[in-house]
């Protein structure tokens, strides 16, 4: 399974951004999928995870009401709406890629995932 990650890019504070991650190598639909983010010299972070029906969402704190995320299982893709970006926001953000088999508990945890994206990086400027 191929993930590949783009729309970052350089913004200012309160404007928007939609991420995009294109999978492929096997159905989409077999997964589930989840966005996360790496701040320089910080850990992982989670950011949003959906089902893959996309009828089942959830949100870190950090981003919950501001971002939203999607897919669209006949074009196999990822999406992830953030809008009202601040500073704090910049961060590579990576799409990761997870058998449904395995449930929709604890999406928030990364080392649940088997395949990532190469990551896009998102600067917010003040």
């Amino acid at each position: 399974v191929q993930l590949q990650a783009s729309g970052g890019g350089l913004v200012q504070a309160g404007d928007s951004l939609r991420l995009s991650c294109v999978v492929s190598g096997r159905t989409f639909t077999l997964y589930n999928m989840a966005w996360f983010r790496q701040a320089p010299g910080k850990g992982r972070e989670f950011v949003a995870a959906i089902n893959w029906t996309g009828g089942n969402t959830y949100y870190a704190d950090a981003v919950k009401g501001r971002s939203t995320i999607s897919r669209d299982n006949a074009k196999s893709t990822l999406y992830l709406q953030m809008n009202i970006l601040q500073p704090e926001d910049t961060a590579v953000y990576y799409c990761a890629a997870r058998e449904k088999r395995r449930g929709f508990s604890d999406a928030d945890l990364g080392d649940t995932y088997n395949y990532w994206g190469q990551g896009t990086q998102v600067t917010v400027s003040s």
